[in-house]
């Protein structure tokens, strides 16, 4: 019979995600499974917390990674922190928000939301005036904005937070290792991450971390947390003490990659990651305004490992992204919601932030262009 894996061709993924893989990490992927209460393996488990602290810019103790992709991270936190009736204020500037807003709504939340326009940042002033319309129990913002390449003003809205009794609630599924997150620093109490996107790991394990403010919310609930599988005062006890409690059976080889992702990122130093993504995000920003190609997002909101560019008149969408694909061997993704058909998605993150990509990738979009 023959085996599909045998004709998997190897793509340039410069899409919003997953991103490239260094070999290192596939070779942690293919090593011997441990049992997931192996004590060699409870030490992968405590390094892989001390590292996310790393990267985090945290002190918190429930730093772990969630058994799921990055939505799970964000089911997480919203059925951990939030219960029935429980205000929460939901900041919104794009389809990652607007994810948020569902989740919370089918919690039974009193979800109240702040809008603004996709390709532009949420305005901290506004926030502020809303916060003294209301007490909130949550409020909750996407830090880098996927679908629209938007860096939000993360920082300075969690100064307006902080005079206020609300929990700070962050997505950083697209920020988490390519852009700063100071989780302590900026009074954030509950994040949630991803694998697959600038720590360049495969799709699988959703990084979160709970201050020791949003794990007393959670553990003085009035009804239990919803979700069994999420429910972070179990999962502690499978990441914390020196009897660990059998929870559920972790992804064992995942959390190698995740561990050897991190262990790259460390071994680098946060600020030259964070420089790496910058410098080139702006050589792909100056080549592709050389080909006449826009950005859609103002250069101070812009994110280094997600950049939205305009599509050109007379380009069709899907016909570039085609060729790009069958042609190139390159993934660049679409746009969302009203920005569909109207954007490319290019993503720089993590291992595939790489200036020999980003030459590969302008010559092929001024190839198929000037076609």
């Amino acid at each position: 019979m023959n085996n599909m894996l045998d004709d998997v061709e190897e793509i340039l993924l410069m899409g919003p995600g997953p991103s490239c893989i260094h070999d290192s990490v596939y070779d942690a992927l293919s090593r011997k499974t441990l049992g997931h209460m192996d004590p060699y393996f409870i030490h992968i488990m405590d390094e892989i917390k001390r590292l996310l602290q790393i990267v985090m810019q945290t002190q918190n103790k429930m730093t772990i990674p969630v058994s799921g992709t990055g939505s799970a991270g964000m089911e997480t936190c919203f059925v951990n922190l939030v219960e029935r009736n429980d205000p929460i204020l939901i900041l919104i500037n794009g389809v990652f928000g607007q994810r948020m807003q569902e989740v919370a709504t089918r919690l039974g939340a009193d979800v109240d939301s702040l809008e603004f326009e996709w390709g532009t940042p949420v305005l901290p002033d506004k926030v502020a005036e809303k916060l003294r319309s209301k007490d909130y129990k949550i409020v909750a913002v996407v830090h880098a904005e996927t679908s629209t390449g938007v860096k939000n003003p993360v920082e300075k809205i969690g100064e307006f937070i902080r005079e206020t009794n609300a929990l700070y609630l962050v997505d950083t599924v697209t920020s988490l290792g390519g852009i700063e997150v100071a989780t302590d620093s900026w009074g954030i109490d509950a994040l949630y991450s991803g694998t697959q996107k600038c720590l360049s790991c495969p799709p699988g394990l959703a990084p979160v971390s709970f201050s020791d403010r949003a794990l007393d919310v959670i553990l003085n609930r009035q009804n239990k947390i919803p979700n069994w599988y999420l429910d972070v005062s179990m999962l502690t006890k499978y990441w914390e003490g020196q009897t660990r409690v059998y929870h559920h059976t972790a992804p064992i080889n995942m959390l190698y990659a995740l561990y050897q992702s991190l262990l790259l990122i460390a071994e680098e130093g946060l600020t030259e990651v964070f420089q790496r993504h910058y410098e080139n995000h702006k050589k792909l920003v100056e080549g592709l305004e050389r080909i006449g190609i826009q950005m859609l997002v103002a250069p101070e909101y812009r994110l280094p490992m997600l950049n939205s560019v305009v599509i050109p008149e007379g380009a069709d969408d899907a016909e570039v992204r085609g060729r790009l694909r069958q042609d190139y061997k390159i993934e660049i993704g679409p746009g969302l919601g009203p920005l569909a058909g109207k954007i490319w998605r290019i993503g720089l993150m993590g291992h595939t932030a790489r200036e020999e990509n980003v030459d590969r990738v302008l010559s092929a979009l001024k190839e198929i262009l000037n076609r």
